[in-house]
């Protein structure tokens, strides 16, 4: 979704006390809503504090327009409504309709069908509004198949698109092109496994829709951050066959995907979007929560206007008891039902904002999806911001939650790409190496001492903005084919071209913008905190210079799978990283060491220039001084101590750098080096006071090995 623009520490609020009951989510009176199975058929139970009444209406199985049956629901007390109905079985289709008070803010129309709320499962007609609720058999075979539970300091994430994935994919059958079953096809498990990348992060697989105005222009909702219903999986995913069987078979597809890929040792993350719905602004669409409690499921000023700090038109109202308790009843079912490892949140800020609309860390919501039971062991990751006042909250949230860690971002591309080419027009770099520095040890200045640098989910590319070849390649963004005469997407991307704008036959250029994105990687992979790869960024993607393709459904932003030769190379880099990352605990510190102290699980990390000297303090902010070298030592409990030695030069001016002098150390033993075109099959090795020359621009991963290895 958006990212911030232009936010400085100044825009942080100071988070304020929340003012809703701490024990409203745990209420009994939202239990057990949506459709409840027994013998004889089903209850249905719908929440509505302001509803004058609640019908339900049931329809042929073969025909969407034709009702069977209009039945009122009781009202039962703290604003719930229930029916209980032999027509309520497995396969049945309905929908609601509500009737109210004409008030500010209230949207009641008796003659709008609704989408429950709590649906499984989801059937639609031809209208862009005609959609109709499924009850849906839930049952399915794990086979004795569990969660991976990857540790967090292990885990290396690997972002990306359900359809885009395998849609191209040439050993993926053509009949599972871009659907759940493609995504865990061995074909496609056989890549992520060569990667070692340990968890899948999928754009958003809760049903959405297109917005009217990309149908009138002829274009798609292709990311998916549009969100119907909050249960159903997409069903435009699944294999015809399986949406030709309906939302039974299209939830068991997805389950098996599920299945498959923990089988292969990998994790599903699912990137959730329940901070606004598909029923826009008002005068939107009216689908579900509009239509049966406008006024408590979203954000509204006195008269009904929205106050939407999400920038799509409404925002989910968290600081009520249903609504919040609407978004832990999805993520308990996804968690439980289908075995979702965890959940990625869009705009999570929005979500902690309580009824005064500000953010505060201790909102009920942010608290409860911690501490529920239903949830232990699931990863929660905000994405730490919205567009309201207030919204850019990084490094704000509270235990338990990870964020993604744009301060880190928006460093690493400066220092790589920014800053060179700002020394390309004014012979100096603006900054030197120490804000660059405090991003690859973990970003203690931006996460607290007890959540540690795995609080920092790292990204130098995401979904939304350049791909990492296009981040190389253009200095700015080229959207035109989005239809608003390219004034969408964000204007300020921290990239560099290198000498041409996209495409180039200068071998001098395009081998620079190789060696930029080898270096990228080598950052994001070799930092410490948690590493997020965006998919195709391991084989040089491009989406030509479009940093906002959120409306393509094409080949534009389906994975190409036939790759030159450079390609081919710059795979096996981002592979030899993630498997020096896994293989080296020094490069995954669990928490921040302390000067003086011992610190479990943390790696002691030494700074030295490239005179193997101590960094002084006056060389940090020293604009000229680009040079660095890393030392860190991991502190086990109960394993041999391990040490690297990275060097990162961050100028296109040669330099000789003079390993440092360490305790111990006996030799120095090259890893990796983004020097490579493709990684070296031998290591070499280096005495302490060795010289080494680098060219310009240029990261090397060395092992310590010490006279007495410690045990």
């Amino acid at each position: 979704m958006l990212l911030p623009r232009g936010v400085t520490t100044l825009d942080r609020m100071s988070p304020a006390p929340s003012t809703a009951p701490a024990s409203a989510l745990s209420s009994h009176a939202f239990d057990d809503l949506g459709v409840t199975l027994h013998d004889g058929g089903g209850t249905l139970r719908v929440w509505s504090e302001d509803a004058g009444g609640i019908d339900l209406v049931v329809f042929d199985d073969a025909d969407l327009d034709w009702s069977i049956a209009d039945i009122p629901l009781e009202p039962v007390g703290d604003g719930v409504w229930s029916v209980s109905s032999d027509l309520l079985r497995p396969g049945a289709r309905y929908a609601v309709r509500a009737d109210g008070p004409r008030t500010p803010g209230a949207t009641f129309n008796r003659g709008t069908l609704l989408i429950e709320p709590y649906s499984r499962g989801l059937a639609t007609g031809d209208g862009y509004e005609d959609w109709r609720s499924v009850v849906v058999d839930r049952s399915f075979d794990w086979g004795g198949v569990t969660k991976p539970l990857t540790p967090m300091d292990r885990t290396v994430i690997y972002e990306g698109h359900v359809k885009g994935l395998s849609k191209r994919h040439p050993g993926v059958p053509p009949a599972l092109h871009g659907t759940y079953a493609g995504l865990a096809h061995p074909a496609m498990i056989e890549h992520f496994q060569r990667l070692g990348v340990t968890a899948l992060q999928l754009l958003p697989i809760h049903a959405f829709a297109t917005e009217p105005r990309l149908l009138q222009h002829g274009l798609a909702n292709y990311w998916g951050y549009n969100s119907l219903n909050f249960f159903t999986p997409h069903a435009a995913y699944a294999t015809e066959e399986n949406r030709r069987r309906g939302p039974d078979a299209v939830l068991r597809e997805v389950k098996g995907m599920v299945k498959l890929l923990h089988e292969a040792g990998i994790e599903v993350i699912l990137d959730v979007v329940y901070n606004h719905t598909s029923e826009e602004g008002l005068g939107g669409p009216r689908t579900s929560l509009r239509g049966l409690d406008n006024r408590h499921y979203y954000r509204q000023q006195d008269d009904g206007t929205y106050i939407d700090v999400t920038g799509c038109g409404n925002s989910l109202n968290t600081a009520t008891d249903a609504a919040a308790r609407l978004v832990l009843d999805s993520l308990r079912y996804w968690a439980q039902d289908v075995q979702i490892d965890g959940f990625r949140f869009d705009l999570a800020a929005t979500l902690g904002r309580d009824a005064a609309h500000a953010f505060t860390p201790d909102h009920p919501l942010l608290q409860a999806i911690i501490a529920d039971p239903a949830l232990a062991g699931v990863k929660k990751i905000a994405e730490p911001w919205d567009v309201g006042m207030g919204g850019w909250q990084t490094g704000n949230f509270g235990d338990g939650w990870h964020e993604w860690n744009d301060r880190y971002r928006d460093r690493v591309r400066n220092f790589w790409l920014s800053d060179i080419d700002y020394a390309r027009r004014a012979d100096v770099t603006p900054v030197g190496v120490g804000g660059f520095a405090t991003r690859l040890a973990g970003s203690s200045h931006t996460f607290s001492a007890e959540r540690g640098p795995l609080a920092s989910v790292n990204f130098v590319t995401a979904h939304d903005g350049f791909t990492l070849h296009d981040l190389v390649s253009y200095d700015v963004k080229h959207n035109l084919g989005n239809g608003e005469q390219n004034r969408d997407g964000a204007d300020t991307n921290r990239s560099f071209n290198h000498g041409a704008e996209g495409h180039t036959d200068d071998a001098g250029i395009l081998a620079t913008r190789r060696k930029a994105m080898r270096n990228l990687l080598g950052t994001l992979l070799l930092s410490a905190g948690v590493p997020m790869l965006t998919a195709g960024d391991e084989f040089g993607r491009s989406q030509r210079g479009n940093n906002n393709a959120y409306c393509h459904d094409s080949p534009l932003t389906w994975l190409s799978w036939d790759h030159a030769g450079w390609q081919e190379d710059l795979q096996a880099h981002v592979a030899r990283l993630i498997a020096l990352r896994q293989q080296n605990p020094a490069l995954r510190p669990v928490r921040y060491a302390k000067r003086g102290e011992h610190v479990p699980s943390a790696s002691v990390m030494e700074w030295y220039d490239e005179h193997g000297e101590t960094m002084s303090d006056e060389r940090w902010n020293d604009s000229s001084k680009r040079t660095l070298q890393y030392v860190a030592a991991s502190t086990p409990e109960h394993e041999a101590r391990n040490r690297i030695l990275l060097v990162v030069h961050g100028s296109e001016r040669p330099v000789t750098v003079t390993l440092p002098e360490i305790d111990d150390a006996h030799r120095f033993v090259r890893l990796w080096s983004s020097l490579d075109e493709r990684p070296a099959q031998e290591a070499s090795a280096h005495a302490p006071g060795d010289r080494i020359d680098l060219p310009g621009t240029a990261m090397e991963l060395f092992r310590v090995e010490s006279v007495n290895p410690h045990p």
